[in-house]
């Protein structure tokens, strides 16, 4: 049963993160310390967002390219409502959430719409939105937010740092909307038949459009974040940031032909690319090397899924 093969790959997938946990923690002293635990939580909170709502999309079946773009956009124009049009920072955040859905409302409407397939439809607002962010810029950053801005990005809660609380509450509410209610039941039907789907009478376009607006919400969500963060804006935020959500989806076991995946297998893959990274980093790995380890566990971790899958089905 799918349902199986999820859990299974979730559980390997598990295994393997404890033992690279164990593996690296001996590598060097100062890998399992609570400051740096808490410091690569900080790092993979931004992907952690997009990645939450990047699962249903690609449950469906479909796929989002724009979501770093639209980030880039979103932190650009906060610094520009912020501070070349006077709005008050709460303002400017408030309209940076509403571009960001927008964004994403744009994508649904353009794939539901004109039945552009999603890989076309977000590469282009990938270049289009990454166009608009850097005309609007014109490569020049923008500084000085107030302190309480800083508490989003930098600042702790509980001694947890405030925006894994955000990530928590967003895979929370991911988690149980995907797996516990009858949006996330038409999501998985979608991915399985979208044809069958309709003909049930499932609301096919209208889930769409509000998974990707989702999508493009937490895109401007995870930009407030991370320009929190970092304590600048530019027009560069975000690229390449598409390639480590689906990264961390796929390799949490939700297949990229749709119709399976849950947002906790995500938050797994999530952590374990985070983990390599940070752990191969502090033994002295090279970016380069890195970059291969993690591309050899995500072909692995996608064999066991279909292999998995396969024997699931027989």
């Amino acid at each position: 049963m799918t349902l199986r093969s999820l859990l299974r790959h979730e559980t390997i997938l598990t295994v393997l993160l404890v033992v690279a946990l164990a593996i690296l923690a001996v590598q060097n002293d100062r890998f399992l310390t609570a400051a740096n635990l808490f410091n690569q939580g900080r790092l993979m909170t931004e992907v952690g967002l997009i990645a939450v709502v990047m699962t249903f999309v690609i449950v469906t079946g479909g796929i989002d390219l724009s979501v770093g773009s639209i980030l880039g956009l979103c932190a650009i124009l906060v610094g520009v409502f912020w501070k070349t049009l006077g709005l008050p920072l709460p303002v400017a955040m408030g309209l940076v959430m509403m571009v960001g859905t927008l964004c994403g409302l744009a994508n649904g409407l353009i794939i539901t719409r004109f039945s552009v397939p999603p890989l076309i439809a977000t590469l282009a607002t990938l270049a289009l939105y990454r166009g608009l962010a850097e005309g609007i810029s014109q490569a020049r950053s923008i500084r000085g937010y107030p302190t309480w801005f800083f508490e989003l990005g930098q600042g702790n809660f509980l001694g947890v740092p405030t925006q894994l609380w955000l990530l928590a509450l967003v895979a929370l509410l991911g988690f149980f909307t995907l797996r516990f209610t009858s949006f996330g039941r038409a999501t998985y039907a979608i991915g399985n038949n979208e044809a069958a789907a309709r003909y049930s009478g499932i609301p096919v376009d209208r889930v769409k459009l509000l998974i990707y607006a989702a999508s493009g919400f937490v895109s401007a969500l995870a930009a407030l974040v991370f320009v929190s963060r970092v304590s600048t804006t530019r027009s560069d935020m975000g690229t390449g940031i598409e390639l480590d959500v689906i990264t961390a989806v796929v390799l949490g076991g939700t297949s990229i032909f749709g119709g399976r995946g849950l947002v906790i297998g995500t938050l797994v893959g999530l952590c374990l690319v985070q983990v390599l990274k940070n752990g191969l980093a502090l033994s002295g790995v090279k970016g380069d090397g890195t970059i291969i380890i993690i591309g050899a566990v995500l072909i692995l971790a996608v064999l066991i899924s279909n292999f998995l899958s396969r024997y699931g089905d027989d």
